[in-house]
């Protein structure tokens, strides 16, 4: 359903044109969501590897461009970059400063001073600013959203959180990047998980963590390259809790140091009962078969929140890749035709960061830390 909740927030006279720079793994799911949004057309392929980018312009359509050619193209609206974190706020101002509207993947950028910098900028030039994730479109995660303002719970008091698996080796071709400052679980996971439980219960005010890093390598054992050994420079497991500023306590997990667990993924305590939301990192709440979410009144039974639809054909096509990621890129487009924010903004992208920034602050320091920016929970679809 993700796609008919998207296609249902609004309209555009043309589809906007839009250009990727970086061809790497997660483009080929970027790459085929533009393709299958009637809101948005491909027309370049770009990135530091021009075989790379011949070839994904050869799968998917759209021309194999140079980035100085890409940003120079006067029929491209959008520009997804899709490069690795640390070259977020260097290629975002390029794109920026080119007249592009820029969709970041995440994070935003790895520090908050860049963050802002990006986001004075595209003020600045009248440009429209996104960032993944846009996971939290996913039905299931809405249907977590209409459930809590319903109140079927009652007031949400309380919650928990749970991300552990072993890492990226075992699957990524190229995982080095994940065990390197800008990665590690709370970048690169954690925007998933604490975006969907913003939408739900609103900005973070306060984190606490303690983190740990068990090994200073790993042994990557993914194809096609060889087995090697890399070096971790990054906290792989995190233990804490956010308090939210609606007064909510949510206790969390992080890790990739995990082989397996049966905590649930998410759930939110309130006054009255308990919510169970599916696995923010993919829209339809599981890896390959959906999730629906699912609450119990006081101690009575868990039951379906209603009126879940039966999940999208097109959703179930992308299942093995995560979801259609990109979907942010396509709301985005409408966001521009109707000159308001896009609702995976670089607002909430900017209090995401700095929420995870805190955290990773509270670990090293044994103490709590405030959250300062504040933002109101975004549209529901």
């Amino acid at each position: 359903m993700s796609f008919a909740l998207v296609e249902a927030a609004g309209s555009l006279d043309r589809p906007a044109v839009v250009g990727v720079i970086g061809c790497g793994n997660i483009s080929h799911v970027y790459l085929r969501t533009i393709n299958a949004s009637p809101f948005l057309t491909l027309k370049g392929c770009s990135g530091r590897n021009a075989a790379t980018n011949a070839a994904q312009a050869a799968l998917y359509g759209g021309a194999a461009m140079s980035i100085d050619e890409l940003l120079a193209d006067p029929e491209i609206d959008i520009v997804v970059n899709l490069t690795p974190p640390l070259v977020h706020h260097a290629l975002g101002r390029r794109v920026l400063e080119a007249g592009k509207h820029l969709y970041n993947e995440k994070p935003l950028t790895p520090s908050l001073d860049e963050a802002r910098d990006l986001i004075a900028l595209a003020e600045a030039k009248g440009l429209a600013l996104g960032s993944a994730p846009d996971t939290w479109f996913g039905e299931p995660h809405q249907a977590a959203r209409r459930a809590i303002d319903a109140g079927l719970i009652g007031r949400p008091i309380g919650g928990s959180l749970t991300m552990a698996s072993h890492g990226m080796e075992h699957w990524h071709p190229t995982p080095e990047f994940f065990y390197l400052p800008g990665g590690g679980p709370m970048l690169d996971v954690a925007p998933y998980y604490l975006t969907q439980l913003v939408n739900l219960l609103g900005p973070v005010a306060e984190v606490t963590a303690f983190a740990s890093m068990p090994f200073a390598t790993r042994t990557v054992r993914s194809q096609p390259g060889p087995v090697r050994d890399i070096p971790v420079d990054v906290a792989t497991s995190v233990n804490g809790a956010l308090l939210m500023e609606s007064g909510a306590n949510i206790a969390f997990t992080l890790s990739w140091d995990v082989w397996k667990h049966r905590r649930p993924i998410m759930e939110i305590y309130g006054e009255t009962g308990s919510l169970s939301c599916p696995d923010a990192n993919f829209f339809i709440g599981g890896y390959l078969a959906p999730e629906r979410t699912r609450y119990s009144v006081r101690d009575g039974d868990w039951r379906d929140v209603p009126g879940q639809p039966e999940t999208d054909p097109r959703d179930l096509g992308f299942a093995p890749l995560g979801g259609p990621r990109g979907l942010g890129v396509a709301e985005m487009a409408q966001a521009i035709a109707e000159a308001r924010a896009p609702r995976a903004s670089a607002a909430l992208a900017l209090h995401i960061l700095e929420a995870i920034l805190a955290i990773e602050q509270s670990a090293s320091e044994k103490r709590a830390v405030r959250i300062e920016s504040r933002i109101p929970r975004p549209t529901p679809l």
